[in-house]
This record gives structure tokens, sequence and C-alpha cells, in this order.
């Protein structure tokens, strides 16, 4: 059912209801009106008889004559003029003009006017006592008025008040119908253009000008919201899939040579059980150092997968600090031959994703401990962090032969490492995809000083909670293709 149509029937009903019950109201103030007027003129004939009654009494309590008692009465019910008048005293009843049959029940006292229901007809009652200073003048003066009257012009009012009412049903339902289609004009529009969206077969979305009709643009914005979310959740899943199809495309290239490699050497084992001495050692040795190349593939590729997949309400406050302490002293107790030193002052909070950015932080010291050696000798790095302005800057120097300019350009492409890397070719990729995701910049300079490589790492501070720009990461598609602007890094593997 349409909602014109759905309003006219509302309306068709509430309006006769409010009709009947305005009526009824109108109706009880008339009835009060009428009574209020008939009341009031009983009193006045009640003011105006009550000495010809008087005069009656003693007149019937003296024994006067027959002659002297009609005129006594002919005076009380000229007085009375159209109120009939009932004179009960101590031994007779005079009674003159309209008014009830004799047998009708009386109220015992009626000092105001009432209402009395006899014969099929309504009478207002007021009765006053009679009192005279001569002994046995005492009696009850009886007044009434016909109700016929304002009976008539009760029920003339109720049956207009039906009238109207039953008029008014089918009128106000249709002007209510009238109204509510025009009315409702915008909502249809607003109808017929979203009825014609498929978000899964048309990039097509609602163009919606606002009405003035705060429902209608609400509703509008609602739907644009509900179309956008769509989209984005429609992208992310895009996203997620394509991330999926690439991780299972880059492990089984990857994963391949390094378990042919386990193959051979499974091979060898099996079909040379005696083998003993140094070859078998050496097989041994290529065994453990292919299952921990295996490892740590799976283990970058499941963080570059992660990176990609992680959404902006995981980012909150983080402490850079605490970061950096407790990356450097995991790599301290992973290398204890190797010098890591530096000073990370607390209170550099940026808006951010801790797990990235512990990423962003190992990967960095990895790097520089694997890389940053000479002539054998233990690493030696340097950590430093400090604000800059609004940003906070994070240095990583190490103390090793360092990376030729040329070759600073592809620092975003995966499994790039050098050929005696011990590692996967993903762990700067990892940093690269951090510091994007964390809308900082990186740069990769000569070490000052002497030769080696400094690693620069710039994040923006946070005061309180950041802006809503800033939780929204730049790109999140590390998995799926290489990065489409170059930046300087040390080296490719780690």
């Amino acid at each position: 059912m349409r909602l014109s149509t759905r309003i006219a029937l509302a309306v068709g009903a509430t309006v006769p209801v409010l009709v009947l019950a305005t009526g009824w109201l109108l109706l009880r103030l008339v009835a009060t009106d009428l009574h209020d007027q008939q009341d009031a003129h009983l009193r006045e004939r009640a003011a105006t008889v009550a000495k010809d009654a008087r005069g009656l009494l003693r007149a019937s309590a003296a024994d006067r004559s027959a002659a002297v008692e009609q005129a006594r009465q002919r005076k009380l019910f000229t007085s009375a003029l159209d109120v009939g008048v009932r004179l009960v005293g101590p031994d007779d009843t005079f009674t003159g003009g309209p008014q009830p049959d004799a047998d009708a029940p009386l109220p015992p006292s009626a000092p105001v006017p009432v209402t009395l229901r006899a014969d099929g007809h309504s009478w207002r009652v007021l009765s006053t006592p009679v009192t005279g200073a001569r002994p046995g003048v005492r009696g009850t003066l009886w007044l009434f008025a016909s109700d016929t009257a304002a009976d008539t012009q009760l029920r003339l009012v109720r049956r207009r008040a039906v009238s109207v009412a039953l008029l008014a049903a089918p009128l106000s339902g249709l002007l209510a119908w009238g109204v509510a289609t025009r009315a409702s004009r915008p909502l249809r529009r607003l109808q017929r253009r979203t009825s014609g969206l498929d978000p899964r077969a048309s990039r097509a979305r609602l163009d919606h000008t606002p009405t003035r009709i705060a429902e209608v643009d609400d509703l509008a914005h609602t739907l644009q919201t509900v179309l956008a979310r769509y989209d984005e959740q429609a992208a992310r899943t895009a996203e997620a899939l394509a991330t999926a199809r690439s991780f299972a495309s880059a492990a089984s290239h990857e994963l391949r040579t390094p378990l042919m490699s386990m193959q051979t050497n499974l091979e060898i084992l099996t079909a040379h059980p005696d083998l003993a001495g140094a070859d078998r050692d050496e097989v041994l040795h290529d065994l453990s150092r292919e299952h921990a190349r295996l490892l740590g593939l799976l283990v970058m590729l499941r963080n570059l997968g992660r990176g990609d997949l992680v959404e902006a309400d995981a980012f909150g406050p983080v402490d850079l600090a605490d970061v950096v302490e407790a990356a450097t002293r995991e790599q301290r107790r992973r290398h204890p031959h190797a010098r890591v030193s530096g000073s990370w002052p607390p209170g550099s909070r940026v808006h951010g994703w801790e797990p990235g950015l512990r990423t962003v932080v190992d990967n960095l010291l990895v790097n520089a401990l694997v890389h940053g050696q000479e002539d054998g000798r233990p690493a030696r790095v340097e950590v430093g962090l400090r604000a800059n302005g609004p940003d906070v800057l994070l240095v990583v120097d190490d103390q090793g032969p360092g990376i030729p300019p040329k070759l600073r350009a592809q620092v975003f492409e995966r499994f790039r490492r050098r050929p005696d890397s011990p590692g996967s070719g993903l762990g700067l990729t990892l940093v690269a995809q951090q510091i994007a995701l964390h809308r900082g910049r990186v740069r990769v300079l000569d070490r000052p000083g002497g030769p080696g490589t400094r690693i620069e790492v710039t994040l923006p501070l946070v005061d309180g909670a950041p802006d809503e720009g800033k939780t929204l990461p730049l790109r999140r598609n590390w998995m799926i293709a290489a990065a489409d602007r170059s930046q300087d890094f040390h080296k490719d593997g780690s």
C-alpha cells in the first residue's frame, strides 16, 4: 500500500473521531448553557411568586371564603407566567401551569434546579420553602419549566455533529491523499533514481539534489553512505582476494628453489645412507639453511599480507620510543656479539599500528646488523630517535660498505636481494609498506663521518586524537604490485 493511501486512510479515520469528540463536547456545553438559562428563569419566577404563595397560604390557614382563596390562586398563577407552580401547604395543594402529573415522584427537595423525567418528558424543577409569621403558614413552592425546547436543540446539535463527522470522513481522506501524494513526490523521485542502481553491475551512484525536505534528504544521504560503504568493502574484498592470490603466487614461486634444494639434499641422504663426515655435515647444513630461509620467507609474506589487510580502526596512539627499545633489546639478545647503541627519549607519540611499527624497526635493525659488517668484524649499529618539528625522526646508522646511489631506486621491488644475502628479499619491502601506511617518509643516505649507510624514517607526531585523513593508509597493495614511486633505501634483502 502506498504511503499516500495510508495517510489518507489514517486521516479519514481520525477526523470523524475528532469531529464526534468535538461535537460531544459542544453538546455538553450547549446543554449546560440551556440549563443555566432555565435555572435563572426559575429562580427569577420563584422570587416573584413567593409573596403570592405566602398570601395564598395565609388565606387557606385563615379559612377565608372560597372567592378570596380563588383570587389568591389566580394572582399566584398569573405571576408565574409560563412556569408551572405547585404549592404544597399543610392541608391543601394548589397547582397551576405546565407541570408533571400529580403522581410523578418529586425529589424530597430541590433547592437548586434539577432535571426530572416523567411521562416521557423532561422538566427542570426548583423548590423553595414558604413560611409566614402566623402559625400554620408554611409550605413548599415547586416550580416546573419544560425541558422540551432544550432537548430539541440538543438533538439538532447531535444530528449536525454526526452529519459533519460522516461528511468529513471521505472529504478529509481525499484531501489528505492529495496532499500526501504531492508531498511524497520527492520520495518517489528518489525511489526511481535508486531503483536502477545495481552496485554489482554498474559504478553509477546516487546523485541527489537537496529537496529541503529533511526526511528525503536524510534518506538520500543514508543511501549514499550505504553505497559508499559497499564500494569500500567491495574494494577491500577485491584487495583481499588479490592479496591472497599474490601470496599464493609469490609463495609458490619463491618456495620452489629452496624446496628443490632440500629435495636434492634429501635424495642424497636417501641414496647414500652411509654418507658420513664432512659431506654429511655439509648436506645437513644446507638443509638447515634452506629450512630457515623457508621459514623466514613465509613469515615475511605473512607480515606483508597483514599490512595489506590492516583496517584503519587498528591504528591508535603509539609511543615510538617503547617500540624502539623493545626491538633493540630483542636484537641485542639475538646478536650478542654485535653492538647496538643509541638514545630514544620517551614521548615520541605517533598515530600508528604498533605491530607495523615494530616490523619497521625490527627489519631496519636486522638489515643493519646483517649487511653492516665489514671484514668479518661485529656489526656496530647506532639508533637515534628525536623530534623534528611536527615529526619524529628515526635514524639507523651502520658501518658497512654502504649502497651505491644508483641501486637505491630499487627499494620497493620484492625479493630483491644480494646474491650472498641470507634474507628473503622482503625485509625492506615491509619497511616501505609500513611507512606508506603511516604516511611517513624514508630516505637512505651515506653515514656521516665515515663509511656506512644511514636510514632516516620520518613519521608525523600526534597531539591527542589525529584527524580523519591521517588514519587512512595511502596504499594497501604491496603484495599485489610494486610501489609506483621510488625512495632511498639501504639494501634490498634482510
